[in-house]
């Protein structure tokens, strides 16, 4: 208790005014709590940074960085130096705010490790400042992390690009789940979007003595669920060293993301602290900064006023040729035509505006344009590279891409090199891509009928077939999929995307190189091995088939949260006899039966996880064409267990009712080798 009469002391009222505005914090270190961060003395790294409002900025929307906020105090895990850890709880606030409303990179994470300085060699991106290439799973990482991920990377095995994951050592997730939570009163599942630019809440549990980690999130309103979002068994008495601190580590990538934590809490032993979401400072409002109106003021000096002019002017001159300077190399005299001016990409999207956005993923983004002097309509797709390493080879191979014509691929014109970005040009397809007419809402584009979708299988299948085939090299795409099938407008399918492609002199064998493609399109042997061949192209191009014909994504989830291939599914239903049930409800049986069974079953052909079974696209083409017999398939020949051996391949996988999926897999670009 102070004094009355020390209270009228100026000093005495200044010191007590921050003794209650400062986060509280048990004297043992075993408790903290943080609602705000105005005068916390937080151990800050990279682009972290403190705001004036109080707020923890991980990362300030700039692309390609990376940010760290530590607790500046250890913990003390252990009850002894030998002891095992502990028992702790930590609750936190964040928000994820991009520039654009279905689009981030990367995530960030709660992370406990040995220090600060232990990330020093972390990398941005999908590393999310934790790890980096060469010490990615290393032991010596003593490293937990709980991850809160937005884009879908196929070197951690990503299930999709909004999820949250328990992560040791490693970016490669233990346990991971579509971010979301139970109901308390129906146990339902209620997703959330992590890049929803709103607040939510997360608490992290270690149970030491059952040696469970439970992770729940919830919105920030939300009272915590009883239920956890996941819940795994590990001892990290294993892992974890004497001392760790405990923090907050953020990476962006192509994307203007800004991470932010609002309030932090701590305990060892007993529950964290209860976080006051009334004392949580606000977020930052969204849109453009009120414009200064310096300019505006009438300058009474006419020598002042003169030598502002000449200023603005060589400042527009040096800002304009800064805008428009690009990366070139006297290796790239050679490909003369194929290479565009960054300033004719520039002026063709209107400066990359957002309104002239086609779509986003984990490669880059993708807008349309219009070239000034031909009027031609283009897609500028920017992808982010960060190495010289192989760029020559990969600029030859787009180049040589370039120089393919047929009517079901989408036409190659050339690329750019700016900065940190190789762009990317082509034919612009009116019609968007196949994803958005097979899942579109009502709002959404006409629904596709059976002849149209049977029409545009068919091509892909031709300009496939051309790839592997028929071209001067052999092509394999590597990276098959709806939404990078595109409608031109007489809505004729085209393949598009040839980022990844790979290139090969016909009878030569293909070297193995990353493993790239997307999640529910990866065959077994091409995950296992890394190793793309045409027959990879063809197990793709099924389980593309299938979704098609059934309206249904690769990766399919069911009400109670789980998920299972939907090649697994179809297959299923053609031994059950119902094999008709799968065809997408849209089309209300308006189709051909036949012909959408025999669709079905080469699917389920193309789709075998076993290379060998799995018939060359010309001879899909020629069952497409009814050139030739579809062999009669028995039940020997698709007896297949997926779910047997994905378990046989060490990956990790959920089951369903005679089902299975694949978690291990997602996306990924690496320009510098592989692709």
């Amino acid at each position: 208790m102070v004094p009355p009469h020390m209270l009228c002391h100026p000093l005495h009222m200044l010191f007590l005014l921050l003794g209650l505005l400062a986060p509280s914090a048990a004297t043992d270190g075993d408790q903290f709590l943080y609602t705000g961060f105005a005068v916390a003395n937080l151990t800050l790294d990279g682009a972290a940074t403190v705001t004036a409002a109080g707020l923890v900025e991980l990362t300030n929307g700039s692309t390609h960085q990376k940010g760290h906020a530590f607790h500046p105090a250890p913990l003390r895990l252990r009850g002894s130096p030998k002891g095992t850890v502990r028992s702790f709880s930590v609750a936190f606030v964040f928000a994820i705010v991009s520039g654009y409303l279905d689009f981030s990179t990367h995530g960030l994470a709660l992370v406990v490790a040995p220090g600060i300085k232990s990330l020093s060699t972390a990398l941005t991106d999908q590393y999310m400042g934790l790890t980096n290439s060469k010490d990615d799973g290393k032991d010596t990482n003593h490293m937990l992390a709980v991850e809160l991920d937005t884009v879908q990377n196929i070197e951690f095995k990503d299930m999709n690009a909004n999820h949250v994951g328990i992560d040791i050592n490693t970016l490669t997730s233990l346990q991971s789940n579509e971010t979301g939570y139970y109901h308390d009163n129906n146990g339902s599942f209620q997703n959330l979007s992590l890049i929803s630019r709103e607040a939510m809440q997360v608490w992290v549990d270690y149970d030491g003595e059952a040696t469970q980690i439970n992770v729940t999130i919830a919105p920030l309103a939300m009272v915590k669920p009883k239920r956890p979002l996941i819940s795994y068994i590990y001892n990290l008495s294993t892992v974890l060293a004497e001392p760790s601190y405990i923090g907050f580590s953020s990476a962006t990538g192509p994307g203007n993301s800004r991470h932010y934590v609002l309030g932090w809490s701590f305990g060892m032993n007993k529950p964290a602290p209860v976080i006051d979401i009334a004392k949580l400072p606000k977020l930052p409002q969204l849109g453009s900064k009120p414009r200064s109106k310096v300019l505006e003021i009438t300058l009474p000096i006419a020598s002042a006023a003169l030598v502002l002019t000449v200023g603005i002017a060589v400042v527009l001159l040096v800002r304009r040729r800064l805008r428009y300077t690009e990366l070139r190399e006297d290796w790239e005299s050679e490909f003369g035509p194929h290479r565009f001016a960054y300033k004719d990409l520039f002026h063709a999207t209107k400066g990359f505006k957002d309104k002239h956005l086609l779509g986003a993923g984990g490669f880059g983004m993708v807008y349309r344009g219009e070239l000034q002097k031909s009027r031609v309509e283009v897609a500028v797709k920017k992808v982010s590279h960060g190495s010289k390493q192989g760029m020559k080879e990969f600029i030859a191979e787009i180049v040589s891409i370039g120089r393919i014509r047929h009517r079901n691929l989408v036409q190659l014109l050339g690329y750019c090199r700016r900065k940190d970005e190789l762009i990317l040009v082509y034919d612009y397809m009116s019609n968007g891509s196949l994803d958005k007419y097979l899942y579109s809402e009502e709002d959404g584009p006409t629904t596709l009928d059976w002849a149209q979708r049977f029409r545009i299988i068919k091509g892909v299948a031709s300009g496939l077939h051309f790839l592997h085939e028929r071209w001067e090299k052999v092509v394999i795409h590597r990276d098959i999929k709806t939404s990078n099938v595109l409608l031109d407008k007489e809505m004729n399918g085209r393949l598009g995307d040839f980022g990844l492609a790979k290139l090969y002199e016909h009878g030569a064998n293909p070297q193995t190189t990353r493993v790239v493609g997307t999640t529910g399109y990866l065959a077994p042997e091409l995950v296992r091995t890394g190793k793309a061949t045409p027959l990879t192209d063809v197990f793709a191009f099924g389980t593309f088939m299938l979704e098609v014909t059934c309206g249904q994504r690769p990766i399919k989830q069911d009400e109670q949260g789980n998920q299972f291939l939907l090649v697994d599914w179809v297959l299923q239903h053609w031994h059950n006899g119902s094999l008709l049930e799968v065809v997408d409800p849209k089309l209300r049986g308006e189709h051909n039966s036949d012909e959408v069974r025999f669709v079905l079953q080469i699917g389920l052909l193309c789709a075998h996880p076993s290379a060998t079974a799995r018939p060359s696209m010309q001879q899909v083409l020629q069952y497409l064409d009814g050139e030739t017999l579809l062999p009669e398939m028995t039940r020997a020949d698709l007896s297949f267990n997926m779910l047997a051996l994905l378990q046989r391949k060490g990956l990790h996988v959920m089951s369903w009712p005679c089902s299975s999926t694949m978690v291990s897999a997602g996306t990924i670009s690496d320009l510098s080798g592989g692709r």
